[in-house]
């Protein structure tokens, strides 16, 4: 019980708390637009999620893993665009594209590693993005439209309801919170842990290290994809910049600056983030001189991010 009430669970327990109920906080304190904020917040956290699988577990540094939010939400506006509404048909469409594309490039990065991993992922997700550039029926650089959001074809889940659009991406992020938490504490999370800290003892003892790394490879694209066509859902909008690589930095800062290696540490990551950068956008339209050495020092002087910090201030209490 008393890690239970520990400074990171606490703040884990808040973030969380606020999520499930601002849809009708936010409105009755006469701010409606934090609603939107929050959706979006939720957004990347499951993207942020999804990259810490595989470099906070795996130490698989990706600075293209933004293309599969692209990838996701472009399949759900290019199958719009062509009449095709039908979630039954979209969604798996956007697994099925995000599992076999993110297949194809682990299959190809994953033969490489340090900073060689990191350039080859940048430099294959880098390719989508001039693809979607130079796709000129679908809007090029100008983005895509969505008319209609996805249709389940039940009257009692309807994407187009703010509740059940807002609760549906709440519920992917738990979800994703916890695939997460199974797979890190089953036999494959050992195995990827294991080849993070040494890899070569574990091909050594009979291990394909390579296999199980491709398959959470591909897990992350997936739950990546999941977070793009929500957002593609959400924001009725695609564009090529929401694959762009400073997209893939800024969900690499959120997984830093929550805690890499921990559940929950994406998810406050991605709050403190976002809600930084919408509160300081607010302040000045520099607001990138306050909020570029605030991460600097979070890299320098919080070693494990925000979690890491309030665990190690816990830990001094608890002492002795």
């Amino acid at each position: 019980m008393e890690h239970l009430r520990s400074p990171a669970n606490i703040l884990t327990l808040i973030v969380v708390g606020l999520c499930a109920v601002v849809p009708f906080l936010a409105p009755a304190l006469g701010e409606p637009f934090y609603v939107i904020v929050f959706a979006r917040i939720m957004i990347w956290a499951i993207a942020a999620v999804s990259l810490n699988l595989i470099m906070g577990y795996g130490g698989m540094i990706s600075f293209g893993h933004a293309v599969y939010l692209g990838i996701g939400g472009y399949t759900i506006g290019i199958l719009a665009f062509h009449g095709i509404t039908s979630a039954w048909i979209q969604w798996p469409a956007a697994i099925g594209a995000c599992a076999l594309i993110s297949l194809i490039f682990g299959a190809i990065s994953l033969r490489t590693k340090g900073v060689y991993f990191i350039m080859i992922t940048l430099a294959l997700a880098q390719m989508i993005f001039f693809l979607s550039v130079s796709a000129e029926r679908y809007g090029s650089d100008d983005g895509l439209n969505i008319l209609s959001r996805s249709d389940f074809g039940v009257s009692f889940f309807d994407l187009n309801d703010k509740l059940t659009m807002y609760y549906t991406i709440f519920a992917v992020l738990l979800a994703s919170v916890f695939i997460s938490w199974k797979l890190v504490h089953s036999r494959f999370g050992v195995v990827m842990r294991a080849a993070k800290s040494n890899d070569t003892r574990v091909q050594a003892v009979g291990v394909s290290t390579y296999r199980y790394r491709l398959i959470a490879f591909v897990i992350a694209g997936v739950m990546c994809g999941i977070a793009g066509l929500l957002q593609a859902n959400f924001e009725r909008f695609v564009s090529p910049d929401m694959m762009n690589w400073p997209r893939s930095g800024e969900l690499i800062f959120m997984v830093v600056l929550g805690g890499m290696s921990t559940l929950f540490g994406p998810v406050t990551g991605a709050f403190v983030f976002l809600m930084l950068s919408e509160i300081l956008s607010t302040w000045t339209i520099h607001w990138h001189i306050i909020f570029g050495p605030f991460l600097v020092l979070v890299v320098l002087f919080a070693r494990g991010g925000i979690h890491g910090l309030l665990t190690r201030r816990s830990d001094k209490g608890v002492g002795p």
